[in-house]
């Protein structure tokens, strides 16, 4: 099996120079061969199955095809912790490349239509040419990311003592000149909306005065959200701590809800999974956002202590199975909540990035498609007679099925891979990457 390659800008280190590796339809058609009877024979034992108990299968199918989940710019390089970082070898080095890396990961799921650009790390040079890039491989761009969380080469002021937070007149100014650029950034790319996180905060008490600290993020929010084109909307990230330890200004969910709320209607909290004390219950806090209006996006990842940016579904898959069932029930019940902004936020360490986002993809499918199993008439009516033990086995039936044969029927359905890591291991994308890139590369922001 070998790649088909097209014409790009690119340039890489060998004989692939100027050349883009795409996986076209013939390739995915002739790999699925293989896999086709096999799934044939489980999709109608489960169709059969929950047909019986009343389901929906063809709609639920559909609602999975659906389904798209943003790349973000940053996650298609080998990420890293305070002590350091592993290069899989054939890294983007450009944004046209990351395009080329987030379409590669599309063809074979057709669940990955959007990419979320991180400022500055990914400022486009040719405009209409990464759009044009974006398009040939059916991506959009989501949610765009601005970053105050570090100082740039040639900063003119500092973010070391806070920035949209900060008690330095000019490093606060600078902050918010710096998220009204990536709106202007993300307008000419006919991104939607811009996602604020703040590392402001405190190492140490004494420090900052907490409520001064709230009050200027709150005023520098006011004048970010002032910028902002009608038609977007302002995602406000929270996290508890990390890189500050004693404090973060915006540290959860509440604070963020009510600076939203400051803000104004196109203001949302966005809940990140890994951003939360350990044993937080998240699937709570989403509900109760949601029956507020106010959840506009959701990062995935996992984690077994505090914000590890694991696989998504490595470590606390069933509890990733409530947050959906809440958001499942919120996205049928909660007109007044936006469909949310979905996007995978995680670092590859020591595995190769594509492959990690490969099976981040398919957790948050089999999350959203158990989810979807859920008879929520008869919990509603197990809620309503205090029946503890039936709501308990409604919600842990549709956890314990095995709904892969949905996933691969909608990626039948749109043209995707059956198994899209078996795939992509026996195209050896990672090796022709490498060929094309050369194996000391780095990502851009990492």
């Amino acid at each position: 099996m070998t790649f088909n390659y097209i014409e790009s800008s690119i340039c890489g280190e060998n004989k692939f120079k100027n050349q883009t590796m795409i996986i076209g339809k013939d390739i995915i058609e002739q790999n699925n061969k293989s896999e086709v009877e096999n799934f044939n024979s489980d999709f109608a034992y489960l169709s059969d199955k929950l047909t019986k108990s009343g389901a929906n299968v063809s709609e639920i199918v559909n609602k999975i095809a659906d389904f798209q989940v943003a790349i973000p710019s940053w996650a298609l390089g080998a990420g890293g912790t305070r002590f350091g970082r592993f290069s899989y070898g054939g890294e983007p080095s450009s944004l046209e490349q990351k395009l080329d890396d987030v379409g590669l990961i599309h063809a074979l799921t057709h669940s990955a239509g959007a990419i979320s650009l991180h400022i500055p790390w990914d400022i486009p040079t040719d405009v209409k040419a990464i759009k044009e890039k974006a398009t040939s491989h059916g991506l959009i761009f989501d949610a765009m990311n601005s970053n105050t969380f570090q100082d740039q080469p040639g900063a003119k002021h500092s973010y070391k003592f806070g920035s949209l937070n900060a008690s330095n007149e000019d490093s606060r100014a600078y902050a918010v000149e710096h998220n009204k650029e990536v709106i202007r950034i993300g307008k000419e790319l006919d991104s939607k909306s811009l996602t604020v996180w703040l590392a402001d905060g405190a190492s140490f008490p004494g420090q900052l005065n907490f409520q001064t600290a709230l009050a200027k993020t709150e005023q520098s929010l006011k004048e970010i959200y002032s910028d902002l084109p009608e038609d977007w909307k302002l995602f406000i990230e929270y996290k508890p701590y990390e890189p500050n330890f004693y404090s973060t200004t915006i540290q959860d969910w509440g604070t963020s809800f009510m600076l939203a709320n400051a803000c104004g209607e196109r203001a949302y909290t966005l809940v990140d999974l890994g951003h939360h004390l350990p044993n937080s219950n998240i699937e709570q806090i989403v509900a109760t956002l949601m029956y507020k209006g106010k959840l506009g996006g959701f990062h995935f990842n996992d984690s077994k202590y505090g914000d590890d940016d694991l696989t998504v579904g490595s470590i606390k898959p069933y509890a990733l199975f409530l947050i959906f069932n809440e958001l499942v029930y919120g996205m049928e019940n909660n007109p007044n909540n936006p469909y949310p902004a979905w996007m995978i936020d995680a670092s590859h360490n020591i595995k190769d990035p594509l492959e990690d986002l490969l099976q981040s993809l398919e957790a948050i499918l089999i999350a959203y498609a158990t989810a979807l199993l859920v008879d929520q008439k008869a919990l509603k009516d197990a809620q309503l007679n205090n029946d503890v033990v039936r709501a308990q086995e409604i919600l842990q039936n549709a956890y314990r099925t095995d709904v892969r044969p949905l996933l691969k029927a909608a990626r039948l359905q749109t043209g995707a891979a059956l198994d899209p890591i078996s795939v992509y291991r026996n195209l050896k994308v990672r090796q022709n990457l490498i060929s094309e890139r050369g194996f000391n590369v780095k990502a851009t922001g990492l």
